[in-house]
């Protein structure tokens, strides 16, 4: 790269070129956290924080018990605020999708809005197209110091950069031992707080409706904190996804195109996923090009969980491949921890030795265009000062790696003349990281398209159609009728992953059916199945519950106790949702509550009916919205017992043929089976049809 040129520029690959006095690379959770909660100490007007996810009862210094701040995050906001009368903080996390509500703090608005001071505000920030998430990670003290990357305040994220494989500090609020987790944020002052600062108010502006005030700039840096390098500029680069009014934004995804294009002679990159084909392909194409850059990646060993593993892993693994090809000298080489379970979470991306890019986007499609993001850049630009703390940085990390420091990583790269070659000299020695290689490639395919797992902008139902029903079953006339073949589809689907899946063995009706057998005869039977119906429907399928009933007791008993049981899990739900409120069911189950609350309220019974019928959302979801809309527990109690009557009577008539299906498949069974969804889901589809005529 010639000395002063410049990539970033505004409009194009990045939103704002902004100064900041002082900038730090935070590395792994320790250094960042005790600089976060130093800086927060000399908060004064507003303390801004944005998240994918926060967790009240992370602990901020647990290496530290003498410290004087209270040890969890709730308490020490709590904390703040009681000691300063002017001081609010906002916090703003991500709306999240029910499949992570057991990786989270349970109903965390209880926590942050019922247990803190007036001046903590919380919300939830569900103001995104279908299947998108708030992902950016930014905290800002003041307007004049703040700090962004791949960080979330929440649980199993502490760590040091020894990454021990057992640390007596690394305990989860659950009271459970987490593996090793590396992660980094950059903390920035002056112009660029107060640009973040903004990206921060904007969003709680469209989530509110309500404007922040800005705060009067300060010098908040906290001491002890030495800055990596003072003095220079930085380009902050977003993605937003195209919503309602608001513009699409991919100023990261520019970024990443323009940075990758400009190497000549070494891209390092750490990321927690590697599935964007674009990137993947400007790589391969760096690679084949004669005397073209080296590169150097560190991911985690595998995806996280058997769902990413088969879906994000599986994209990985084909990418990687493509690079091996496309790797005509020997220039690629991609590692992965060898201490089993250590977690990259990072997102670095270095090149030349010019370009430092740290931000929340991983190197993934959905970060291009679905998910929000803030990414920050670094360039040289001709500075020797500059590139020295970059180069400082990249040895830092590349040591930490390979469990060393940055001196005997510079010693390393003066010797071999090579960036890959440095690495390989020090990895065979120490064995802290591996080779990565793809797996097996007779392994098979994602279970899911990638445009569908890994989108990377928004999607409507026409375009999920067409994407997963094959061109001969296409319908071109319209997708109404195809809706019901989805749907068939997606329950065989679901049927191969309950039986031939790891998933299979937790949720099997046999298996819970099983738990509850040697109940069978208890003469306290009949107490028993409504108080497992009332809590276990908080968070298993009802109809995973009437299906296991129904493997159970006989047809007659199964039926009458079902029918109970769902009763008694619709009253406590219907209890909970009246104590919560409609404010925060909506924020939690998003807007679409406020249209089925709408019908609730306005069609009272009659509309609990129909909802049990049609089945046009969860049936806790139904509950808690009943409860939080105030609708006469009479009325919603008849409307249920009378909608679920159908349903129940279904599951249980044809409950051993249902069983045997999923049990021992073979054609008369699955045949019975597809009959059967294909007359109830005709009849829900002919219902809602009904019902959207009427607006219920």
């Amino acid at each position: 790269m010639p000395q002063g040129k410049v990539i970033a520029v505004e409009g194009i690959n990045c939103w704002r070129r902004v100064h900041t006095g002082r900038a730090a690379f935070l590395v792994d959770a320790k250094a960042y956290f005790e600089a976060l909660v130093a800086a927060a100490r000399q908060a004064r007007q507003s303390i801004l924080i944005a998240g994918w996810d926060i967790d009240s009862r992370l602990e901020l210094k647990p290496d530290r018990p003498e410290s004087h701040d209270p040890a969890r995050l709730g308490e020490f906001l709590n904390n703040l605020v009681s000691e300063r009368n002017d001081l609010h903080i906002y916090i703003l996390t991500w709306d999240f999708a029910m499949i992570y509500l057991f990786e989270r703090e349970f109903m965390p608005l209880f926590k942050l809005n019922w247990r803190t001071r007036s001046r903590i505000h919380v919300r939830f920030d569900g103001n995104h197209p279908l299947g998108a998430s708030h992902h950016q990670k930014i905290v800002v003290v003041d307007d004049s110091v703040a700090f962004s990357g791949g960080f979330d305040l929440t649980a199993r994220r502490w760590d040091t950069p020894e990454h021990r494989s057992e640390d007596p500090y690394r305990i989860d609020p659950w009271g459970a031992p987490y593996h090793p987790f590396h992660d980094v944020q950059i903390m920035v002052e002056g112009e660029a707080a107060a640009c973040l600062g903004e990206i921060f108010r904007e969003r709680w502006r469209r989530a509110t409706g309500r404007s922040i005030p800005a705060a009067a700039p300060a010098d908040r840096w906290p001491p002890g904190v030495r800055p990596d390098i003072d003095n220079v500029q930085a380009a902050i680069a977003r993605t937003f996804p195209k919503w309602g009014n608001y513009p699409e934004v991919r100023e990261v995804e520019r970024l990443f195109i323009d940075m990758l294009s400009s190497a000549r002679k070494s891209i390092y990159i750490e990321n927690q996923y590697f599935t964007s084909s674009l990137i993947g392909n400007i790589l391969a194409g760096r690679l084949r090009a004669e005397n073209g850059p080296e590169i150097v990646m560190i991911v985690p060993a595998r995806c996280s969980g058997w769902l990413e593993q088969n879906t994000m892993g599986i994209y990985r693994d084909q990418l990687l491949r493509m690079l091996r090809k496309a790797d005509i000298s020997g220039r690629l080489r991609v590692y992965s921890p060898a201490l089993p379970g250590l977690e990259i979470h990072s997102k670095v991306l270095i090149v030349d030795d010019e370009l430092l890019r740290i931000g929340s986007a991983n190197m993934s499609n959905r970060s291009m265009g679905l998910d929000t993001e803030c990414d920050l850049m670094i360039e040289a630009g001709g500075e020797s000062r500059v590139r020295e703390a970059i180069v400082l940085f990249r040895r830092r990390l590349i040591g930490e790696h390979l469990g060393t420091d940055a001196g005997e990583v510079a010693a390393a790269e003066e010797a071999e003349g090579s960036l890959v070659g440095a690495v390989e000299s020090i990895r065979r020695k120490s064995g802290k990281i591996r080779e990565l290689e793809p797996e097996n490639e007779d392994r098979g395919s994602a279970i899911c398209d990638e445009v569908i797992c890994d989108p990377e902008k928004p999607m409507n139902a026409d375009y999920v159609l067409a994407r997963m029903l094959p061109e001969e079953v296409k319908d071109r006339r319209g997708t109404r009728p195809l809706s019901l073949v989805a749907l068939l589809a997606a329950l065989g689907a679901l049927a191969a992953v309950w039986h031939w899946s790891p998933l299979g063995e937790w949720i099997r009706p046999e298996v819970i059916s099983s738990l509850i057998a040697p109940f069978r005869e208890n003469t306290l039977i009949p107490f028993l199945v409504p108080a497992v119906y009332a809590l276990a429907g908080l968070v298993i399928p009802i109809t995973i519950l009437i299906i296991s009933t129904v493997l159970i007791f006989d047809p007659l008993y199964a039926f009458f106790y079902s029918l109970i049981g769902c009763l008694s899990s619709a009253s406590l739900s219907y209890g909970i949702g009246q104590t919560l409120g409609r404010d925060l069911i909506r924020r939690i189950a998003g807007k679409r509550a406020n249209r089925v609350s709408r019908h609730i309220v306005r069609h009272g019974f009659f509309a609990v009916i129909l909802l049990r019928v049609t089945a046009i959302a969860p049936f806790t979801v139904i509950n808690l919205i009943a409860g939080a809309s105030r609708i006469r527990f009479r009325d919603y109690f008849l409307g249920t017992l009378i909608g679920e009557v159908p349903g129940v009577f279904a599951l249980t008539l044809f409950g051993d043929r249902l069983g045997a299906a999923i049990r021992y498949p073979n054609p008369q069974s699955l045949l019975l089976l597809a009959g059967i969804v294909l007359l109830f889901l005709s009849g829900s589809y002919w219902l809602t049809r009904h019902i959207a005529r009427k607006e219920i």
